[in-house]
Protein backbone atom coordinates (compact mmCIF):
# COMPACT_ATOMS: atom_id res chain seq x y z
CA UNK A 1 0.00 0.00 0.00
CA UNK A 2 1.29 3.79 -0.87
CA UNK A 3 0.23 6.86 0.69
CA UNK A 4 1.29 10.06 -1.39
CA UNK A 5 1.68 13.03 0.79
CA UNK A 6 1.35 16.92 -0.31
CA UNK A 7 2.66 19.44 2.38
CA UNK A 8 1.13 22.93 2.36
CA UNK A 9 -1.03 24.07 -0.40
CA UNK A 10 -0.47 27.81 -0.45
CA UNK A 11 -2.57 29.68 -2.73
CA UNK A 12 -3.05 29.62 -6.21
CA UNK A 13 0.12 28.62 -7.32
CA UNK A 14 0.32 26.12 -5.28
CA UNK A 15 -3.81 24.48 -6.24
CA UNK A 16 -2.20 24.88 -10.08
CA UNK A 17 1.11 23.26 -9.43
CA UNK A 18 -0.83 20.47 -7.83
CA UNK A 19 -3.33 20.37 -10.16
CA UNK A 20 -0.36 20.35 -13.15
CA UNK A 21 1.47 17.39 -11.23
CA UNK A 22 -0.71 14.85 -10.05
CA UNK A 23 -1.14 13.19 -12.96
CA UNK A 24 2.35 12.51 -13.78
CA UNK A 25 3.17 11.59 -10.02
CA UNK A 26 -0.18 9.07 -9.53
CA UNK A 27 1.35 7.58 -13.27
CA UNK A 28 4.94 7.20 -11.47
CA UNK A 29 4.30 6.33 -8.15
CA UNK A 30 1.09 4.82 -8.39
CA UNK A 31 -0.47 5.48 -4.74
CA UNK A 32 -3.57 4.30 -3.23
CA UNK A 33 -4.26 7.54 -1.60
CA UNK A 34 -3.38 11.17 -1.77
CA UNK A 35 -3.98 13.35 0.60
CA UNK A 36 -2.90 16.82 1.19
CA UNK A 37 -2.54 19.77 3.93
CA UNK A 38 -4.88 22.80 2.45
CA UNK A 39 -4.67 25.17 5.13
CA UNK A 40 -3.01 27.58 3.17
CA UNK A 41 -5.06 26.78 -0.59
CA UNK A 42 -7.02 29.89 -0.50
CA UNK A 43 -4.49 32.83 -1.35
CA UNK A 44 -2.24 31.92 1.36
CA UNK A 45 -4.61 31.65 4.48
CA UNK A 46 -7.31 28.86 4.47
CA UNK A 47 -10.04 26.91 2.65
CA UNK A 48 -13.17 27.98 0.52
CA UNK A 49 -15.33 25.86 -0.28
CA UNK A 50 -14.62 25.93 -4.18
CA UNK A 51 -11.57 25.72 -3.62
CA UNK A 52 -11.06 22.36 -1.36
CA UNK A 53 -13.90 21.35 -4.49
CA UNK A 54 -10.94 22.28 -7.05
CA UNK A 55 -8.20 20.46 -4.84
CA UNK A 56 -10.65 16.82 -4.63
CA UNK A 57 -11.09 17.22 -8.38
CA UNK A 58 -6.48 17.12 -8.74
CA UNK A 59 -7.24 13.97 -7.32
CA UNK A 60 -6.85 14.55 -3.47
CA UNK A 61 -9.02 11.86 -1.11
CA UNK A 62 -8.51 14.02 1.99
CA UNK A 63 -7.45 17.47 2.88
CA UNK A 64 -6.12 18.09 6.31
CA UNK A 65 -6.23 22.00 8.07
CA UNK A 66 -3.64 23.40 10.58
CA UNK A 67 -3.52 27.02 12.83
CA UNK A 68 -5.33 28.75 9.69
CA UNK A 69 -8.17 26.47 10.12
CA UNK A 70 -11.22 29.14 10.31
CA UNK A 71 -9.41 32.29 8.39
CA UNK A 72 -12.21 32.07 6.11
CA UNK A 73 -15.90 32.32 7.47
CA UNK A 74 -17.37 30.08 5.06
CA UNK A 75 -15.51 26.66 6.78
CA UNK A 76 -18.19 27.05 9.41
CA UNK A 77 -21.09 26.18 7.11
CA UNK A 78 -19.70 23.49 4.73
CA UNK A 79 -17.43 21.48 7.28
CA UNK A 80 -20.00 19.54 9.14
CA UNK A 81 -21.63 18.93 5.54
CA UNK A 82 -20.01 15.62 4.87
CA UNK A 83 -16.66 17.44 2.81
CA UNK A 84 -13.63 15.53 3.19
CA UNK A 85 -11.86 18.01 5.91
CA UNK A 86 -9.95 17.11 8.67
CA UNK A 87 -9.63 20.06 11.39
CA UNK A 88 -6.94 19.39 14.04
CA UNK A 89 -8.13 17.09 16.58
CA UNK A 90 -7.12 18.89 19.83
CA UNK A 91 -9.66 22.06 19.23
CA UNK A 92 -11.81 22.36 22.53
CA UNK A 93 -14.64 21.02 22.79
CA UNK A 94 -17.94 21.94 20.97
CA UNK A 95 -15.51 22.88 17.96
CA UNK A 96 -17.24 22.09 14.33
CA UNK A 97 -15.78 19.89 12.19
CA UNK A 98 -14.27 16.31 12.47
CA UNK A 99 -10.48 15.71 13.85
CA UNK A 100 -10.14 12.17 12.43
CA UNK A 101 -11.82 10.70 9.21
CA UNK A 102 -11.53 7.10 7.65
CA UNK A 103 -11.87 6.30 3.99
CA UNK A 104 -11.69 3.45 2.44
CA UNK A 105 -9.98 1.91 -1.49
CA UNK A 106 -9.97 -1.28 -2.91
CA UNK A 107 -11.00 -2.84 0.64
CA UNK A 108 -7.99 -0.75 2.84
CA UNK A 109 -9.42 1.24 5.41
CA UNK A 110 -6.96 4.88 6.29
CA UNK A 111 -7.72 7.00 9.48
CA UNK A 112 -6.05 10.43 8.46
CA UNK A 113 -5.76 12.17 11.87
CA UNK A 114 -4.53 15.89 12.17
CA UNK A 115 -2.96 17.43 15.01
CA UNK A 116 -2.07 20.93 15.86
CA UNK A 117 1.22 21.67 17.93
CA UNK A 118 1.35 24.06 20.86
CA UNK A 119 4.87 25.29 20.86
CA UNK A 120 5.04 28.70 19.74
CA UNK A 121 1.88 28.14 18.26
CA UNK A 122 -0.41 30.84 19.40
CA UNK A 123 -3.95 28.31 19.12
CA UNK A 124 -6.04 27.49 22.07
CA UNK A 125 -5.51 23.70 21.56
CA UNK A 126 -5.47 20.29 24.10
CA UNK A 127 -2.21 18.51 24.39
CA UNK A 128 -1.91 16.87 21.38
CA UNK A 129 0.01 14.08 22.83
CA UNK A 130 -3.49 13.15 25.14
CA UNK A 131 -6.01 13.74 22.27
CA UNK A 132 -3.90 11.54 20.17
CA UNK A 133 -4.35 8.96 22.39
CA UNK A 134 -8.18 9.40 23.04
CA UNK A 135 -8.66 8.88 18.77
CA UNK A 136 -6.18 6.14 19.02
CA UNK A 137 -8.24 4.18 21.24
CA UNK A 138 -11.77 4.96 19.75
CA UNK A 139 -9.81 3.62 15.78
CA UNK A 140 -9.78 0.31 17.27
CA UNK A 141 -10.60 -2.34 14.83
CA UNK A 142 -11.80 0.37 11.88
CA UNK A 143 -9.31 1.11 10.45
CA UNK A 144 -5.59 -0.86 8.74
CA UNK A 145 -3.29 1.87 8.58
CA UNK A 146 -3.30 5.51 10.18
CA UNK A 147 -1.82 8.76 9.16
CA UNK A 148 -1.24 11.66 11.54
CA UNK A 149 -0.65 14.98 10.22
CA UNK A 150 1.29 16.90 13.00
CA UNK A 151 0.56 20.64 12.11
CA UNK A 152 3.58 22.35 14.46
CA UNK A 153 5.98 25.24 14.12
CA UNK A 154 8.74 23.46 16.70
CA UNK A 155 11.13 20.51 15.51
CA UNK A 156 11.34 19.25 19.20
CA UNK A 157 7.41 18.76 19.29
CA UNK A 158 7.15 16.20 15.89
CA UNK A 159 10.52 14.54 16.88
CA UNK A 160 8.88 13.86 20.03
CA UNK A 161 5.53 13.09 18.56
CA UNK A 162 6.84 10.52 16.46
CA UNK A 163 8.63 8.52 19.11
CA UNK A 164 5.82 8.75 21.09
CA UNK A 165 3.56 7.16 18.23
CA UNK A 166 6.19 5.13 16.54
CA UNK A 167 3.94 1.29 15.98
CA UNK A 168 1.21 2.81 17.33
CA UNK A 169 0.51 4.78 14.16
CA UNK A 170 1.34 4.16 10.49
CA UNK A 171 3.40 7.44 9.81
CA UNK A 172 3.50 10.98 11.10
CA UNK A 173 4.44 13.53 8.65
CA UNK A 174 4.90 17.20 9.75
CA UNK A 175 3.52 20.39 8.21
CA UNK A 176 3.37 24.05 8.91
CA UNK A 177 7.00 25.22 8.48
CA UNK A 178 6.67 24.93 4.67
CA UNK A 179 10.05 24.07 4.46
CA UNK A 180 10.67 20.34 3.97
CA UNK A 181 13.40 18.90 6.05
CA UNK A 182 15.68 15.96 5.42
CA UNK A 183 15.21 13.58 7.84
CA UNK A 184 12.44 10.99 6.45
CA UNK A 185 13.14 7.36 7.91
CA UNK A 186 10.92 4.22 9.03
CA UNK A 187 11.26 4.47 13.18
CA UNK A 188 11.73 1.64 15.17
CA UNK A 189 8.27 0.37 15.36
CA UNK A 190 7.63 0.58 11.70
CA UNK A 191 5.86 4.17 11.82
CA UNK A 192 7.23 6.53 8.76
CA UNK A 193 8.33 9.50 10.06
CA UNK A 194 9.31 12.94 8.77
CA UNK A 195 9.61 16.59 10.43
CA UNK A 196 7.91 18.66 7.72
CA UNK A 197 6.99 17.85 4.23
CA UNK A 198 7.34 21.36 3.11
CA UNK A 199 5.23 23.56 0.58
CA UNK A 200 3.03 23.03 -2.41
CA UNK A 201 3.39 26.77 -4.08
CA UNK A 202 5.73 29.37 -4.94
CA UNK A 203 9.04 28.49 -4.37
CA UNK A 204 10.98 31.86 -4.73
CA UNK A 205 9.06 33.94 -1.66
CA UNK A 206 9.82 33.45 1.75
CA UNK A 207 7.52 30.32 3.00
CA UNK A 208 5.19 31.47 -0.17
CA UNK A 209 4.66 35.21 0.80
CA UNK A 210 6.04 37.80 -1.67
CA UNK A 211 9.93 37.93 -0.61
CA UNK A 212 9.92 42.21 -0.60
CA UNK A 213 7.31 42.34 1.73
CA UNK A 214 8.37 39.79 4.10
CA UNK A 215 12.01 41.73 4.31
CA UNK A 216 10.43 44.89 4.84
CA UNK A 217 8.71 43.33 7.91
CA UNK A 218 11.46 41.89 9.28
CA UNK A 219 13.87 45.30 8.29
CA UNK A 220 11.82 47.81 9.71
CA UNK A 221 8.87 45.67 11.54
CA UNK A 222 5.94 47.37 10.14
CA UNK A 223 2.82 45.55 9.95
CA UNK A 224 2.23 43.42 5.82
CA UNK A 225 -0.16 42.41 3.96
CA UNK A 226 0.86 38.74 3.21
CA UNK A 227 0.71 38.04 -0.82
CA UNK A 228 1.57 35.18 -2.09
CA UNK A 229 4.71 35.29 -4.11
CA UNK A 230 5.13 34.80 -7.67
CA UNK A 231 7.51 33.02 -10.22
CA UNK A 232 8.33 29.14 -9.97
CA UNK A 233 6.37 26.58 -8.02
CA UNK A 234 7.67 23.76 -6.41
CA UNK A 235 5.92 20.35 -4.98
CA UNK A 236 6.82 19.18 -1.89
CA UNK A 237 5.75 15.46 -0.81
CA UNK A 238 6.45 12.41 0.26
CA UNK A 239 5.41 8.92 -0.46
CA UNK A 240 5.15 6.14 2.24
CA UNK A 241 5.05 2.42 1.33
CA UNK A 242 3.78 -0.27 3.44
CA UNK A 243 4.22 -3.92 3.80
CA UNK A 244 0.44 -5.29 3.18
CA UNK A 245 1.04 -7.94 5.89
CA UNK A 246 2.60 -6.32 7.96
CA UNK A 247 0.40 -3.01 7.80
CA UNK A 248 4.51 -1.49 8.91
CA UNK A 249 6.01 1.12 6.57
CA UNK A 250 9.35 -0.09 4.59
CA UNK A 251 10.45 3.15 2.54
CA UNK A 252 9.28 6.46 2.73
CA UNK A 253 10.72 9.06 -0.27
CA UNK A 254 10.96 12.50 -0.35
CA UNK A 255 9.58 14.62 -3.51
CA UNK A 256 10.88 17.83 -4.10
CA UNK A 257 10.70 19.68 -7.53
CA UNK A 258 11.04 22.97 -8.64
CA UNK A 259 9.00 24.20 -11.69
CA UNK A 260 10.05 26.74 -14.38
CA UNK A 261 7.42 30.14 -14.20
Amino acid sequence: MRILFFGDIFGEIGREVLKNSMPVLKSKYKPDFCIANGENSAGGRGISYNIAQEIFDSGIDVITMGNHTWARKEILRIIDSGIKIVRPANYPKGVPGKGKLVVEKKGIRLAVINLLGRIYMDQPVDCPFQTIDRELSCLKGQTDYILVDFHGEATSEKVAMGYYLDGKVSCLLGTHTHVQTADEKILENGTAYITDVGMCGPADGVIGVNRESIIRKFTLGLPIQHEPAKGKSQINAVLVTFDDDQKKAVEIIRINEVNKA
